[in-house]
């Protein structure tokens, strides 16, 4: 069941370096819009200097404003939050994990018990932690009491399948970026975040309208 005419906001929250966990981030957005939600899209803060950047060959920064500190407060607002983050060695990148450290305010007051979240991501081969960048995400929702909201298999398909290299896993939408970032997200890939932004929207429809 969907209700149209509730009003249901969501925020999207991202680290990116080479731009493809930027790029999973619109898609996820334009999937909740389709479904009627207001959509705010905040990368995460950068912590490594330009002169390191540039050494990894990274891309200037989109035009997405920047979720900075006193900016965090703002999120118990929002009836949803997806985060998305590029693997670092199996784990989510150090960016996210400093704006997780800066959420001890929010911990302590409870703002974010019962929030729905989901999780997005890049790694730069196959076995470069599809599933386990989620997990190290789990224990930061776990404290907060927020509630995984993991897409499963429900995109069905291409997800079966092996015949064709792509990301993604059953903890949500994923895309490999080359180990040198050099890989364009695909067309499957695409597909899967906004795949992920409606089945996460329609969730939280859900909430929103049995809560009133």
């Amino acid at each position: 069941i969907i209700y149209p005419s509730i009003m249901v906001k969501i925020a999207i929250l991202y680290y990116s370096t080479y731009g493809h966990v930027r790029t999973l981030a619109h898609a996820e957005a334009s999937s909740l819009r389709d479904l009627g939600v207001t959509v705010d899209i905040f990368q995460l803060p950068e912590t490594l200097t330009a002169d390191v950047l540039q050494k990894m060959g990274a891309p200037p920064k989109g035009d997405d404003p920047v979720l900075t500190y006193d900016k965090v407060g703002s999120l118990p607002e929002y009836d949803g939050i997806l985060f998305g983050t590029p693997s670092r060695f199996g784990m989510m990148a150090a960016q996210v994990k400093a704006f997780w450290d800066s959420t001890g305010g929010l911990w302590q007051k409870g703002g974010l018990v019962g929030k729905p979240a989901g999780i997005f991501f890049s790694t730069g081969t196959q076995n470069g932690g599809q599933e386990t960048v989620a997990f190290t995400m789990l224990t930061q929702l776990s404290h907060h009491g927020m509630v995984f909201v993991p897409p499963g298999y429900s995109l069905g398909g291409e997800q079966f399948s092996v015949a064709n290299v792509h990301g993604g896993s059953p903890y949500g939408a994923g895309t490999l970026a080359g180990a040198d970032g050099s890989r364009s997200v695909s067309e499957y890939e695409l597909s899967h975040a906004k795949h992920q932004g409606k089945y996460f929207g329609q969730f939280v429809m859900r909430l929103v309208g049995d809560k009133k």
